[in-house]
């Protein structure tokens, strides 16, 4: 068993807020030029998809739920997921969105349309 000590020691060491400060304050120019150069590409996607949603006629109130599929796509294409592999992820995206109630012929055209990724092979 271990001592409560030890662990409120431990979690006190861990979440000194002058540590975390440091270590963010010398991580900050990394990170500040990652979210500048990924946001770009974040912003233009979401534009991509929701020019799909407008020529379908999607209601807007359903936006968010395509936008939230259109990201995890982009997620996996920007882990380098490819090829089958990444077909075969999104068909399980479709089919998950899908049985949210999204429908699965405008979440075909993001796939395809925006992201240029086909169905998977059989």
């Amino acid at each position: 068993m271990s001592d409560p000590t030890k662990r409120i020691a431990k979690w006190d060491a861990k979440f000194d807020t002058e540590r975390i400060k440091g270590a963010l304050d010398d991580l900050r120019p990394t990170m500040l030029g990652s979210v500048q150069s990924v946001t770009p590409q974040l912003v233009s996607m979401e534009g991509q998809v929701k020019q799909v949603l407008d020529a379908e006629a999607v209601a807007t109130i359903q936006y968010p739920f395509y936008l939230s599929f259109g990201r995890q796509v982009w997620r996996l294409i920007r882990q380098e997921v490819s090829g089958d592999s990444l077909a075969k992820e999104v068909a399980v995206l479709v089919t998950k969105w899908k049985d949210r109630g999204l429908s699965q012929a405008v979440l075909e055209l993001i796939r395809t349309q925006v992201f240029n990724v086909g169905a998977p092979t059989p």
